[in-house]
């Protein structure tokens, strides 16, 4: 009996760091995160010198000889947001909604790179179903609600470097194109309450990529449409929850939808898992 080995439980606490530290190398050796994160830092920069050429430009519509003027950005903190007017009545705000087209400002800004963090999320649990990390991982030491938790932290510190990469990328491309910068309706302290509070909204939108990619696992074309299809009902409120002109209550507010949604996704994810094939 002397010679018997005792094999030592690992408490919670632990199981929890070992599983961080190891995502977080695998993260870091991952050429595919550091393509995601420079894409997101030239992206921007492309769009102001893009938008810069084509500012006043005129395109006719062949087919009823309408023509469209072809407007750039008016400032650098267009591409990150919008002032919202609290003062606003319904009147306005209809008025507002009327006057949003689908024009290029409107459209390419940061807001969109949410979508983008879908790809990143879908990316990294796709290929942990693929190479079978996860289904050795599950069936050696780890459980699966380490993975969930483990994986959904590691994926919101990768999309917030996403979203500074964007903003860094922002400040170049308006430098180079010469667009301005001046603040109209908010200042430095909104501005970085702003950008703070988007870094945490991704906090909201990755419990749900994850799901949607433990859903599809190996099947990254899955993962991503379901994640795309999701994202897209909640794609109207990252300007409302995110504007220019934020305070610290948009952060929290960010926060807390962040912690409800990765407990409440958090659980579903390792149900499926557990009531699932890993494979």
């Amino acid at each position: 009996m002397e010679n018997a080995v005792v094999f030592e439980k690992k408490s919670f606490i632990k199981r929890t760091k070992s599983m961080l530290k190891v995502d977080f190398k695998r993260l870091f050796l991952s050429r595919t995160f550091y393509i995601i994160v420079a894409a997101c830092l030239v992206a921007p920069i492309l769009i102001f010198v893009m938008t810069s050429m084509m500012d006043g430009s005129v395109s006719v519509n062949p087919q009823t000889g309408e023509e469209t003027v072809i407007e750039g950005f008016d400032n650098v903190w267009q591409i990150i947001g919008s002032v919202n007017d609290p003062d606003a009545n319904a009147e306005n705000t209809s008025g507002d909604m009327a006057a949003m087209d689908m024009g290029i400002t409107s459209m390419c800004n940061i807001n969109m790179l949410y979508f983008g963090i879908a790809a990143l999320v879908c990316i990294f649990v796709a290929e942990d179903f693929r190479s079978g990390y996860s289904k050795s991982l599950f069936t050696v030491r780890s459980k699966k609600t380490d993975y969930v938790m483990s994986k959904t932290i590691v994926m919101i510190f990768g999309a917030a470097m996403m979203v500074l990469a964007f903003f860094a990328g922002s400040l170049v491309g308006g430098a180079v194109s010469g667009v301005s910068f001046e603040m109209i309706g908010f200042n430095i302290t909104n501005l970085v309450m702003c950008v703070l509070s988007k870094m945490v909204l991704v906090s909201v939108f990755v419990p749900i990529y994850l799901i949607m990619s433990v859903v599809a696992k190996q099947k990254l074309w899955m993962s991503i449409l379901l994640s795309m299809m999701v994202g897209m009902f909640l794609f109207m409120m990252i300007p409302m929850l995110t504007p220019l002109n934020a305070r610290l209550g948009h952060v929290l507010i960010g926060a807390v939808g962040g912690v409800g949604f990765g407990i409440g996704l958090g659980a579903i994810s390792n149900l499926v898992l557990k009531k699932t094939s890993l494979v």
